[in-house]
């Protein structure tokens, strides 16, 4: 898989690293400039419609930059019986997420939006994934908050990681869990001809 120009078109507009290693593991040649939107202006709504359109915003955020790229935005959220959990902010707040989610099934959504604002194009929808915890000990909650990989994460863990662990099944797209839909953004960007799958033909 290619890129149809030498030169990316292509703006991830997130600093997530793992956003990141997902699209380079896929070989798609891309530059990353971070949206720097205040996601306090987004207005509240439902889950699946906050998450895209907190994505919109920061793809057009960068589109406005860059108006003949594509640009990926995108913003992931971990929903328990329709509560968000964010990113916790202490051990106390890993731990309380932690015990929450053990044994029990939760949702991961993925809001995603690509645009090329010179070409008036724009594509968004969020993406669900079911995942099943198995039942947490107190010893391995405390074990995996020592590691301290449950910071900076939505839900308290990275399954990409050492979270690994405490995911006994999933029901979905596993890319969708650690960030960004993969399967869809390129399937988007093969129909928009900005990805090449064809294949060259050795010389005779």
């Amino acid at each position: 898989m290619k890129n149809i120009h030498p030169e990316p078109l292509i703006i991830l507009a997130s600093k997530s690293p793992r956003r990141r290693y997902l699209l380079k593991q896929a070989g798609i040649s891309f530059s990353v400039v971070p949206s720097t939107i205040n996601e306090k202006t987004i207005p509240e709504s439902p889950p699946e419609t906050y998450v895209r359109t907190l994505s919109e915003a920061k793809a057009d955020d960068i589109s406005n930059i860059y108006p003949d790229k594509w640009i990926i935005g995108a913003d992931t959220i971990v929903l328990k019986e329709g509560t968000i959990l964010g990113k916790p902010g202490s051990r106390d707040d890993a731990r309380h997420m932690l015990k929450q989610l053990s044994g029990e099934i939760h949702q991961v959504l993925t809001g995603y939006a690509i645009c090329c604002k010179a070409i008036h194009r724009k594509f968004s929808e969020t993406i669900k994934t079911e995942v099943l915890f198995k039942h947490l000990t107190d010893d391995e909650i405390e074990w995996y908050i020592q590691t301290k990989e449950p910071f900076g994460k939505a839900g308290a863990y990275a399954i990409q990681g050492l979270g690994m662990f405490l995911v006994k099944r999933i029901n979905g797209s596993y890319t969708n869990v650690v960030g960004l839909p993969v399967c869809e953004v390129i399937e988007f960007l093969i129909k928009a001809g900005v990805l090449d799958l064809s294949v060259e033909k050795p010389n005779t």
